[in-house]
């Protein structure tokens, strides 16, 4: 149909365009109008716009206005314009028409409009055979068509601008919605080029008929929901665009996860005077056309707003209409400069090259035939206004205030302000959702048990029909889904009386989504469904309860051969400082047993460091204390770590081969882990819940609970006291959520439970329900491996003695030397014959102790005269030049 429109449209255009043509003599014909009213020369300037919108009795305002203050100000130029409008009231056809109208019969020098897009090439003959500049509002201009000109600016900076806001928040996919015109059509390469160097993809496209109705409307956007993508582009006219966005509110579209970006030509749509259409704009983002404020503004808009705002309540004047303003300057200022009248070729070179002072901006001028952008503002749709909340220009991009107005550093403003998307959300959409039905939400299976509800503790509200659930995997689960590059909108499903056996067969039947819950990987349930990547520890472990306090084991740090040992050596290093000291101890007068105790205590006392007074008088004995401190410090040290570790983990004595065993009855260990753990031949007995486990261990019920180290994790987070797990067998693959197979979801799951693996945060949320550490045993753990032993600590012992025994022999090897000293003294005595004096003198002295009168009788003189004299001599002998030295006889200290 829109073809079949297109053809018969172009077949007019043709006929038209040969009659123009018949009439081109006679158009040329006409000789310039002088005016004799006040001498002017009338210049013809016909206007074409659609006048049933506000927007076309906006322009038409602002020409008027800009006639009146341009000749205002240039009272004295020779030049008059004079005004023929035409309305064409939003057809194609009729502003054809009315272009072939003012050409033939108004002999028009300049056209201002359409704003009704026609082709460009078939607007540009019209132009360029009658040399007659052509200001259109929507038909883009090109270098082979010399006379139109483009009253916006160029479409490519559009694109540029929305790809840029698109590329500021990392969305990589967009949908496009158009209007199914010529003008819509034309502007898409221009999206698909610019995109495509951002390396942004348009997963979709769609161009709807301005005359479609809200069913066919409908039926488009539910084709949006069907994608993946939730970035909507909308590029059509306003009048459609409210049609378009009342119907996406009602279909849910305008929530939170969408993005709605208007371009320029759309987002005149937010000053839309209906509450309906308001109300679904909220969270919108659009472009605009950026003009800056001044005094010339501020004038004009209020001119413009005296007179239009009872009738449109509107408050702001458009860009186009100030460009339109700006134009009728330019192209007064060209027509006076010209002179000549009917010279088009004259006034296109007038008109390219001029330069004014314009409102939409300082230096206005037409490049390439076209209105250079000052950039765009961007606004957010809030209640029932919009916000400004940042500008974009080619230069600098997207800043939160406009360069030339801040001149501040450029990095300083990147960005934009505060944004309120839709649904009224401050956080910005991650661009994608899950591609589902529309108005469908995944249904994901939880199973409510009444115990074990650490993990799923699941409640379902029947007033309102809402399940909702508490519990570590939940907790996993919901930050997975918000890590996600994209929105999944789900709801809980609660089962009860069922297994995840059950579950994993409803998932496979198609019945339900996904199963979010404490469920195990299993082989036998991967043939049929997807596990995401494990979520928590593996393997069975089995609960144990402490044995009862040992006032006795401050003695099982040691073995008994060590301390046996030890004590040996106490003994063994205080007679080796004891008889180093006794061996070379001057004068003292303590007692030789007092001298033996004193050394004995001063051993002993090595081990509380109390030894500090106690002084040595010998280097060897001191040496031997050091050693022996060294040996004190490391018994001290290995006795404390051990004694530690005894009292944090005492003896564990896990179950004879005829012991009870009891594991969790709710899942499948007796049939799959109990036989795998060879427990076949035992008892066992399940239990139901935490209190179970806890009631069966305090009572003896049982002598260990067999099962998953999560849950025994658990256990022991509510029970922190007098339990701990003997060590695991990774015989399971721990939880995991289940998928349908080859689900994408599934897979993106198992990457932000990687992810979260990675950086720590899962470990942030098993401290958080499990409550910090598990106490833990190995299962073969007892006493006599837990006591350090001689064999561990027998090297220590061995040096320490080697080097106690070689002190205790060097100080024996000085003693002897310095006897031989003393004996070399006596011997060369008796080489001088004096041993029989010496002997004299002894005997005498022992009878002058019997009879003291005999000290002062005759021979006694002669005695004491003899020994002087055999002294002196043999003292001489002893000085002699060739007598070797002897040495001297005083006692040495070593």
């Amino acid at each position: 149909m829109t073809i079949h429109k297109h053809n018969a449209v172009s077949r007019l255009s043709l006929l038209i365009l040969i009659c123009i043509l018949n009439c081109q003599q006679r158009a040329q014909c006409i000789s310039s109008e002088r005016d004799n009213i006040n001498n002017n020369v009338i210049v013809h300037v016909g206007v074409i716009l659609d006048m049933e919108t506000w927007i076309g009795n906006s322009i038409y305002s602002c020409i008027i206005m800009a006639i009146s203050d341009f000749y205002a100000v240039n009272h004295n130029y020779t030049t008059r314009i004079v005004l023929h409008t035409r309305d064409s009231k939003g057809h194609p056809l009729k502003a054809l028409s009315a272009v072939q109208y003012l050409l033939k019969h108004k002999n028009v020098q300049a056209i201002i409009g359409p704003d009704t897009y026609l082709q460009s090439k078939l607007l540009a003959l019209f132009a360029d055979e009658a040399k007659v500049p052509i200001f259109s509002f929507a038909s883009p201009t090109s270098k082979d068509y010399p006379y139109l000109f483009q009253v916006k600016p160029d479409e490519s900076d559009m694109a540029k601008s929305v790809a840029a806001l698109v590329e500021s928040y990392k969305w990589r996919n967009v949908i496009f919605v158009y209007e199914n015109t010529d003008d819509g059509r034309e502007i898409l390469p221009s999206f698909l080029e610019t995109f495509q160097d951002k390396n942004i993809g348009i997963s979709y496209k769609t161009a709807i008929s301005p005359s479609a109705t809200h069913d066919q409307i409908k039926q488009d956007l539910r084709k949006l929901m069907t994608f993946s993508t939730s970035i909507v582009i909308v590029h059509m006219s306003p009048s459609l665009a409210s049609s378009v966005f009342f119907i996406a509110k009602r279909l849910g579209m305008v929530k939170e996860g969408y993005v709605w970006i208007l371009t320029d030509k759309t987002v005149d749509v937010l000053r839309s005077t209906k509450v309906e259409v308001i109300e679904s704009l909220q969270g919108a983002l659009g472009f605009r056309s950026y003009v800056p404020a001044s005094s010339r503004l501020y004038s004009l808009t209020t001119k413009w707003h005296a007179s239009f705002y009872k009738t449109y309540f509107q408050k702001q004047l458009p860009a186009r209409a100030i460009w339109a303003y700006d134009t009728v300057w330019a192209l007064a200022e060209s027509m006076e400069k010209v002179i000549v009248p009917h010279n088009g070729s004259l006034l296109l070179v007038e008109i390219s090259k001029i330069q004014i002072k314009g409102i939409s901006s300082d230096r206005f001028q037409y490049t390439d035939r076209r209105v250079i952008s000052n950039g765009y503002e961007i606004v957010n749709a809030i209640d029932y206004g919009e916000k400004r909340i940042g500008y974009w220009t080619l230069s600098n991009g997207i800043k939160k205030t406009y360069p030339m107005i801040t001149g501040v550093d450029k990095y300083s403003s990147i960005g934009l302000e505060h944004v309120i998307w839709p649904g009224g959300y401050t956080t910005a959409p991650k661009g994608v959702t899950l591609a589902t039905i529309p108005e469908k939400r995944l249904r994901f299976g939880v199973l409510k048990i009444k115990n074990f509800k650490h993990f799923m503790d699941v409640t379902h509200d029947f007033e309102k029909n809402v399940t909702t659930a508490n519990g570590f995997s939940i907790d996993v689960f919901d930050k997975c889904i918000r890590g996600l590059s994209y929105e999944v909108p789900y709801e809980l499903i609660s089962f009860e009386n069922a297994t995840y056996d059950d579950l994993v067969q409803k998932v496979y039947n198609k019945e339900i989504d996904a199963v979010v819950g404490d469920s195990t990987i299993l082989a036998n349930r991967s043939d049929y469904v997807d596990f995401t990547a494990t979520y928590s520890d593996l393997g069975v472990g089995t609960l144990v309860r402490m044995k009862k306090k040992d006032m006795w084991i401050f003695l099982k740090p040691f073995g008994i051969d060590l301390w046996l040992t030890a004590i040996a050596f106490v003994v063994f290093t205080g007679f080796v400082v004891w008889a180093i000291e006794y061996m070379n101890q001057q004068e003292t007068e303590s007692s030789t047993p007092l001298r033996f105790g004193t050394v004995f205590w001063l051993i002993l006392l090595t081990i509380f460091s109390a030894q500090r007074d106690k002084k040595l008088s010998n280097n060897l004995s001191s040496l031997v204390m050091f050693s022996w401190l060294i040996v004190v410090l490391i018994l001290i040290t290995s006795y404390t770590a051990t004694l530690a570790s005894m009292l944090t983990v005492e003896q564990f004595e896990l179950a004879s081969k005829e012991g009870t065993f009891g594991f969790h009855g709710n899942s499948f260990m007796r049939g799959v882990t109990v036989s795998n753990l060879a427990f076949e031949d035992h008892k066992v007995r399940p239990y139901f819940s935490y209190e179970g486990y806890a009631d069966a261990l305090s009572k003896g019920g049982v002598d260990a609970i067999i099962d998953e180290v999560p849950y025994i994790k658990m256990f022991l987070s509510k029970y922190p006291h007098g339990y701990a797990m003997v060590s695991s067998q990774p015989i399971t693959s721990g939880f995991g959520f289940i998928f349908p197979k080859g689900s994408r979801l599934g897979a993106d799951v198992s990457r932000e439970i990687v992810k979260m693996r990675l950086d720590g945060t899962l470990g942030d949320m098993e401290k958080k329900w499990f409550k910090g550490g598990v106490p833990f045993a190995s299962q073969d753990s007892s006493v006599g491996s837990k006591s350090l032993d001689l064999d561990r600590l027998g090297g220590l012992f061995i040096v320490s003695g080697v080097f106690s025994a070689l002190a205790l022999m060097i100080s024996a090897v000085y003693v002897l030397r310095a006897k031989l000293e003393v004996l070399n003294i006596i011997s060369l005595i008796d080489a001088y014959q004096m041993m029989a004096y010496v002997r004299y003198v002894f005997y005498r002295n022992l009878q002058l102790a019997n009879d003291p009168s005999l000290i002062n009788g005759p021979i006694f003189s002669t005695i004491i005269y003899c020994s002087s004299s055999s002294l002196t001599a043999a003292t001489a002998a002893a000085a002699a030049p060739n007598a070797p030295p002897s040495p001297p006889l005083h006692r040495r200290k070593y």
